[in-house]
């Protein structure tokens, strides 16, 4: 084996790390053409690591990583981006927690998907932004485009447009959507299924519109805070279903509402998986 061949050099969002040895991180990174990664950082835990400060969480590097025997290494790292403001604004931590928590619950090992990797960048990217204004903290909008677009691209997108089993168009009326079957029935199909529950047409419209346009459309539209709620606990669930388990991030944003405006004192930010 070439020294070519032992040595590459790749981009990767930093995902979550553990402890391991004495002075050593594992890493688990999203990479633009090799997928989901565990690689080692040797020595990032001490205190003079060159490397220690281009390995944070949710940050964006260029990486030179050597074949390892149980992991490959990371032998130099590079920031590409920090997403510094994003790190200062509590709402934001949380959110960027739920973006790489989701992400790596869908990326799999030597996968080149680019669509993942260019969402998870585009979302960071709209939070690091939004924290640098004054009165900013998470679009609206924001968590809930980026649910309907990576379930997309993850091949669980819930089928919103047409009745799941008849598969006529839907009509702007109550319907009943089935989390179970991953979509929407018409009513005449509804009465014949004990796994549905009403979906009003305003919540409908909004799912579909987030679902089908990029962020940019979506940004711009202001939706009323209970239809934004019925979204969120609609695709919450789903994710459950989908994931067959809960997320931590998202157990923490929900910590994150019922906190006073006034709190300054961050929580503890939330355990990432091992």
């Amino acid at each position: 084996m070439t020294t070519r061949e032992r040595v590459r050099t790749t981009h990767a969002l930093i995902l979550r790390r553990r402890d391991v040895h004495d002075a050593d991180r594992l890493l688990t990174v999203l990479t633009p053409r090799d997928g989901k990664q565990e690689l080692l950082a040797k020595g990032a835990r001490k205190t003079m690591s060159r490397k220690a400060g281009h390995l944070e969480l949710f940050t964006h590097a260029a990486l030179v990583v050597a074949q390892g025997r149980t992991w490959d290494i990371v032998t130099e790292a590079q920031t590409i981006e920090s997403f510094r403001h994003l790190r200062q604004e509590l709402h934001a931590i949380g959110a960027a927690s739920y973006v790489c928590e989701l992400v790596d619950c869908f990326s799999e090992s030597d996968d080149d998907n680019q669509p993942v990797w260019d969402l998870a960048l585009a979302v960071l990217r709209e939070l690091d932004a939004a924290a640098q204004q004054p009165a900013e903290t998470v679009p609206p909008n924001l968590l809930r485009w980026f649910d309907l677009q990576l379930l997309s691209l993850a091949g669980f997108q819930p089928q919103l447009f047409a009745c799941v089993a008849c598969e006529t168009a839907l009509e702007p009326a109550l319907n009943f959507v089935s989390l179970a079957a991953g979509g929407v029935f018409c009513p005449r199909c509804a009465a014949h299924r004990d796994d549905v529950e009403p979906l009003d047409a305003d919540t409908l419209k909004v799912l579909r519109f987030m679902q089908s346009h990029p962020w940019p459309e979506v940004s711009r539209v202001n939706v009323r805070p209970p239809i934004l709620r019925r979204v969120e606990s609609l695709l919450q669930r789903y994710l459950i279903i989908v994931l067959e388990r809960h997320l931590k991030s998202a157990d923490f944003l929900r910590r994150l509402q019922h906190l006073a405006p006034s709190t300054t004192t961050p929580p503890p930010a939330p355990a990432t998986p091992s």
